[in-house]
């Protein structure tokens, strides 16, 4: 969130990266990789580590593109709030249904307590 909140005190809101800014990082490197996930999703993050600064550039300015929902050329603190909510809410489906195949030991689509319990702590009981 940090990342939001330095994004959202830019004077005018986040236009879309030229060729002149400067790709910024944080010092905290902690920091820098949670906000990284919350902008892009976990996936996409990854992904974005193994870019070079213009790649990256290249690829931040067509996701800036996707977040201006009104195409003024300017991410006002709601777009970015709705990108940041739409991003977080497809890594939590794509998570559960990662995990489920893991916990739905009798693949009926249900989770039992037994199945939870076995998935969970199987090795110690």
């Amino acid at each position: 969130w940090r990342l939001a909140l330095l994004l959202l005190a830019l004077p005018g809101g986040l236009g879309k990266p030229t060729a002149r800014q400067e790709r910024t990082r944080h010092e905290d490197r902690t920091g820098f990789q949670y906000d990284h996930e919350a902008f892009l999703g976990k996936e996409e993050a990854r992904s974005f580590d193994q870019l070079s600064p213009e790649e990256s550039r290249e690829r931040l300015g067509k996701i800036v593109d996707r977040i201006d929902d009104d195409k003024d050329g300017y991410i006002t603190t709601e777009e970015l709030k709705n990108w940041i909510k739409r991003v977080q809410k497809r890594y939590i489906y794509e998570n559960v249904a990662k995990v489920w195949k893991d916990y739905d030991l009798n693949k009926d689509n249900k989770i039992a307590w037994e199945e939870y319990k076995q998935a969970t702590y199987g090795y110690y009981l």
